[in-house]
């Protein structure tokens, strides 16, 4: 019959052998996060941020500040996990060295919680390394379009809009609208956005493609089930080192009068920018700013941000990876479906990943999916 002493000893063993997989676990981590790597240019970066001539070029430092903090987003959690496994490691001798069952008890019932910790922490920076795309560490920006469905589907996107700004302000990511286009009866036409933040892009990626609604409508007074869809667009906000030729010839600028709010100045002069592509056909609107040369400024940095993914399309001959997925706004073609009536479910077709808690999707807990499409697609990025 097992005595309580063998219990413990039973006990010690486990927890030697979780943290000897654990130890494992982070030698394997420090690899494949290049931490060897990454540590050394933080550090430079961080000595740069601290001199007093940093902020004379403006946009140099927010980029440098930006680089910082997708660098930070690997190193710190890492060196994090690191010293919770010593915890652990210290914590279990300490637990051995008393001289008392009930003294070893009590230390060692503190080590299962920091496992429990130690494995969340774990979890974070396994999904952070399937962000090693090439333009995964930049900011992002994301156009929604409205779809089959009229002013219904102008509602859905309006609630898509939503849903993006509340995850973006529960995930720490900054969020600034530069074009909107209204429903003519209520929601939204098109909707464009900048999200910025460590690793926006590789994480907003996910969301590229048609989006599928189906509810009782509140615009129909016979209470009828409508189907309504809207496409996500989601491009790279590009660093300046990245060089994109824009011929002046290939280039058509309109200005008009903005339509969105932001004072008497904003609604009465042609602040607003329209650039068009003519080669490719691509078009982006900015009126965010009171300033025309602002907007045009702004509108570049995008044209210029979606014709470089247009073109490593072009070459990779894998179209359908920029307009396949999101593909005709309509029936057939959507990546994740929206269910209200006559049941509750959000369900991505991609991943099969689904949940019954409609709202609290539209409330910005988007997470689920995205991780799950990061971990689906981490061989083909």
């Amino acid at each position: 019959m097992l005595l309580e002493r063998d219990f413990i000893v039973i006990e010690i063993d486990v927890l030697k052998n979780k943290l000897t997989k654990l130890k494992a676990v982070l030698v394997e981590m420090h690899s494949y996060l290049d931490i060897d790597n990454r540590r050394p240019a933080l550090t430079k970066l961080e000595d740069m941020a601290a001199q007093p001539e940093f902020w004379n070029d403006h946009n140099a430092a927010k980029d440098a500040i930006a680089k910082t903090n997708a660098l930070r987003g690997f190193v710190r959690p890492y060196d994090d996990l690191a010293v919770l496994i010593d915890d652990i490691d210290l914590m279990m001798e300490l637990g051995q060295g008393e001289e008392t069952m009930e003294e070893q008890q009590e230390a060692l019932g503190e080590v299962p919680p920091m496992f429990e910790k130690a494995d969340v922490m774990v979890s974070k920076l396994r999904l952070q390394s399937l962000l090693g795309g090439k333009l995964d560490a930049c900011g992002a920006y994301l156009t929604i379009h409205s779809g089959a469905g009229g002013t219904e589907s102008c509602d859905w996107a309006d609630m898509l809009y939503r849903m993006y700004r509340r995850y973006c302000e529960d995930n720490g990511f900054d969020f600034e609208v530069l074009d909107t286009q209204q429903g003519e009866e209520a929601g939204l036409k098109s909707v464009t956005f900048l999200v910025s933040g460590a690793y926006a892009y590789g994480y907003m990626k996910a969301e590229r493609g048609v989006h599928r609604l189906v509810r009782i409508s509140p615009f129909d007074s016979n209470s009828r089930r409508h189907t309504s869809f809207c496409s996500l667009d989601v491009i790279a906000k590009l660093e300046d080192d990245v060089e994109v030729e824009i011929k002046d010839e290939d280039l058509r600028v309109d200005t008009y009068r903005s339509s969105g709010s932001g004072g008497q100045h904003v609604n009465t002069t042609d602040s607003a920018v329209r650039l068009t592509h003519i080669v490719s056909g691509l078009v982006v609107a900015v009126q965010s700013e009171r300033s025309q040369h602002k907007n045009k400024a702004r509108a570049m940095g995008m044209l210029k941000a979606k014709l470089y993914e247009y073109n490593e399309d072009k070459k990779r001959k894998e179209m359908e990876r920029f307009y396949g997925e999101k593909g005709e706004i309509a029936w057939g073609s959507q990546i994740r479906s929206y269910v209200f009536q006559p049941y509750t479910m959000v369900k991505d077709h991609r991943t099969d990943e689904q949940t019954g808690n409609v709202q609290g999707v539209m409330d910005g807990a988007i997470q689920p999916f995205i991780e799950a499409y990061l971990k689906k697609n981490a061989v083909r990025d």
